[in-house]
């Protein structure tokens, strides 16, 4: 991929999003209490997949919840395997 992903966070709507070749992907969460968030799903769309948009969308929002000191639960199963295979 040979443009910049820029993902935008929004608290208001729980929601981590990029645009990438005019098409948005996203990156839902919950909060669950004060120091826990519910990453419960991730969407990006057929034309973008096997681009790596969602691994940016989950580094994004992982460090995130780094910053903020909270316990990720991750409910959306691309999060799940993203987290086996990035255990730091």
């Amino acid at each position: 991929m040979s443009e910049q992903i820029q993902v935008q966070h929004n608290p208001g709507t729980h929601c981590f999003s990029a645009v990438v070749e005019g098409y948005k992907s996203v990156l839902e969460y919950r909060v669950v209490d004060a120091k826990t968030l519910d990453f419960c799903h991730t969407f990006v769309p057929d034309e973008l997949r096997g681009k790596g948009v969602a691994a940016v969308l989950a580094k994004e929002a992982l460090a995130y919840a780094k910053e903020q000191g909270c316990t990720v639960i991750p409910s959306c199963s691309y999060i799940a395997v993203y987290l086996q295979r990035h255990p730091q």
